[in-house]
C-alpha cells in the first residue's frame, strides 16, 4: 500500500472520514496541517494539475462564500499568491502519493490511483455546511407559496 500526505484542515470532519477511509484500504497516512504549511506558488501548483483554476478553490471558504473572492474570476497567477496568504482558500484535501499530486476527495480517481474501498455519502461537501443550508431553505420554503 501507499504512504500518503494528506494536508488537510484539523477538525474538519470530512478529512477526518478521508483519512479514515484511505487507512482501512491499508495506506499509510501522514496528515498535516494545511493552514500552517509554508506553501510557495510552484509547490502549490503541482497539486492542481490541468484543472480549471476555479476547482482550486475551496467553496466554503468565508471569502468566497461572501462574494469577496470569484474562483471563476481568478487566473493562475492571481489566485496562487490569494492562497499562500489565506490557505482557507484551498480545496481540500492536497493528497500527495506516489509521486502524484491531487486536490479534493474524488473517491474513483483515488481507487484507480491508490485503491479505495468505495465510501458511502458525500466527502467533500462541509457537513454543517450542507446542514446550514438545508436549515435555511427550510425556513424559507414558505416563502414560495403565495
Amino acid at each position: 500500500m501507499a504512504r500518503v500526505v494528506f494536508y488537510e484542515k484539523p477538525g474538519c470532519a470530512n478529512n477526518t472520514r478521508q483519512k479514515a477511509l484511505l487507512a482501512a484500504a491499508g495506506h499509510e497516512i501522514e496528515a498535516r496541517n494545511l493552514l500552517s504549511e509554508a506553501w510557495t506558488a510552484e509547490r502549490l501548483r503541482r497539486f492542481f494539475g490541468t484543472r480549471p483554476v476555479a476547482e482550486w478553490f475551496n467553496r466554503a471558504a468565508p471569502r468566497v462564500k461572501s462574494g469577496e473572492i470569484v474562483p471563476e474570476a481568478q487566473s493562475a497567477e492571481s489566485a496562487l499568491p490569494l492562497m499562500q496568504a489565506d490557505p482557507l482558500l484551498i480545496r481540500r484535501p492536497l493528497i500527495e502519493a506516489e509521486g502524484r499530486h491531487e486536490v479534493g476527495f474524488d473517491p474513483a480517481l483515488i481507487e484507480v490511483w491508490l485503491g479505495l474501498t468505495p465510501p458511502q455519502g458525500d466527502l467533500e461537501t462541509c457537513p454543517r455546511t450542507a446542514r446550514a443550508e438545508a436549515g435555511h431553505c427550510a425556513a424559507h420554503a414558505g416563502d414560495f407559496l403565495d
